[in-house]
């Protein structure tokens, strides 16, 4: 055989070996899935519970209006440092006054005639016992025939007319002393409707709220009527960050967790506290309202009261400040974790198809309305045959991005971390490989 004719067949066998090398690989390439990778490591953790609010003092009251009237003097302006007692407000009392004055004059009267008819009842009182003395001395003498019975008889008579003006004295007495005390009871009502025309401060503090001013008439509450408001006393030493927790998030607070506060009126800055209140009733989102004082049920969602009480808060705050807390529910110090995003669902019906199939690429996502079973939270684990295996997890506290590990994967297992694309879709034992970076960064822009 000559030369050229062997280097013909040996170069032709040469390219059908490496043609039959690059099917095989493309064909192999064609199972396998570009994604992204990550290992399980050793971190700190801390599981945070974030919601928003606004700036309270711990301790501050609503004076409303106890009485109708017109406001004479306001003798506070808004963001004045009172004391305890200082008179804030005068209210006009020319009728309350004039009603006081009239029952004090009423209440000394009934006490004069209470004095008198007391003096009444002690001068009957000392003619009946003279006149049983009288009666008991005739009947002595009329038993032993000195006096006729007629000086008998009339002596008994008049005993009996003492006993019986005793009697009329004694209830004239009780009925002067019951208009005493309902002169005392009605001088006490009008009193107290002259002391609501006043208004003193309850503590030292601060008015952080002036709605009203002098010459404004201003009424009482009634049933379903709010009366008005005069001014607002808050003790500001004491600052607290009332935030509202959805419902899924509060079974992880507990009083005197740590909190880190921020302020939107002060920005760059947070302020430490801890949580001293948690409400126990839910209040509708959408309403403001607790459940409790609704009798409709509601599906809308939910939240929870919380109060985080600062540190060290500064002088310049004042309340209704928009705030959010973050509060810290668990910390823990060396833990398995791993990225929130690599945790994925699958089905038992869903594990098992892919390995009795043995396919190793990627599928359409489950259509709604399959048959389902019992949902499996787990993480694709990448082996040393680069091949993604479902692997069964149990979680524990979250963080921000990454969550803790219990049980299922050891430290320096290497799983498949994103994209969330490529984990909704991967299958149990498909192929995969690191996706480039290259292509993510053209991807991403």
């Amino acid at each position: 055989m000559k030369k050229w004719k062997k280097i013909a067949i040996i170069g032709g066998v040469v390219v059908v070996v490496l043609a039959i090398v690059g099917f095989t690989v493309q064909q192999s390439q064609k199972n396998v899935v570009e994604v992204q990778m990550g290992k399980v490591e050793r971190r700190d953790l801390a599981s945070t519970v974030t919601a928003s609010g606004e700036i309270k003092p711990k301790t501050y009251v609503n004076i409303s209006a106890n009485s109708f009237g017109r406001i004479l003097k306001l003798y506070v302006v808004e963001g004045e440092h009172v004391k305890a007692g200082q008179l804030l407000a005068q209210l006009e009392n020319v009728q309350s006054a004039s009603d006081v004055a009239a029952m004090r004059s009423s209440l000394e009267a009934s006490r004069t005639d209470a004095v008198a008819a007391d003096a009444g009842y002690t001068r009957a009182r000392s003619d009946a016992e003279r006149t049983k003395l009288d009666w008991d001395r005739a009947e002595g003498l009329y038993q032993q025939g000195l006096i006729p019975k007629s000086q008998y008889d009339t002596s008994k008579a008049a005993h009996e007319s003492a006993v019986a003006a005793l009697a009329q004295t004694k209830a004239q007495r009780e009925s002067a002393q019951g208009r005493v005390g309902q002169a005392r009871a009605t001088l006490t009502g009008a009193a107290d409707r002259l002391s609501k025309t006043s208004y003193v401060a309850p503590f030292d503090g601060v008015v952080t709220n002036l709605p009203v001013r002098e010459g404004e008439n201003v009424v009482i509450g009634i049933q379903n009527a709010p009366g008005s408001t005069l001014m607002t006393i808050a003790d500001l030493s004491v600052i607290t960050a009332e935030v509202k927790v959805d419902e899924t998030d509060i079974v992880n607070v507990k009083l005197g967790q740590p909190a880190d506060v921020t302020i939107d009126a002060i920005p760059n800055k947070i302020f430490k506290g801890k949580v001293t209140e948690i409400g126990n009733n839910a209040i509708i989102r959408s309403t403001g309202i607790s459940t409790q004082q609704t009798t409709v049920g509601s599906q809308e969602a939910k939240d929870f009261k919380v109060v985080v009480t600062l540190d060290s808060p500064p002088e310049n705050l004042r309340p209704g400040l928009s705030t959010t807390a973050k509060v810290t529910t668990a910390t823990k110090t060396g833990i398995l974790a791993i990225p929130i995003q690599a945790l994925t669902i699958r089905t038992e019906d869903e594990l098992k198809t892919a390995a009795e199939k043995g396919k190793g690429s990627v599928e359409a996502a489950p259509k709604a309305g399959d048959k389902k079973k019992e949902e499996i939270q787990g993480v694709f684990v990448v082996g040393a045959d680069k091949k993604a295996k479902f692997v069964k997890v149990e979680t524990g506290i979250t963080g921000t991005t990454d969550i803790e590990v219990l049980s299922g994967l050891k430290e320096g297992d290497e799983i498949v971390t994103g994209s969330y694309k490529v984990l909704r879709t991967l299958r149990n034992g498909a192929g995969v490989k690191k996706e480039k970076v290259e292509a993510k960064k053209e991807e991403s822009s």
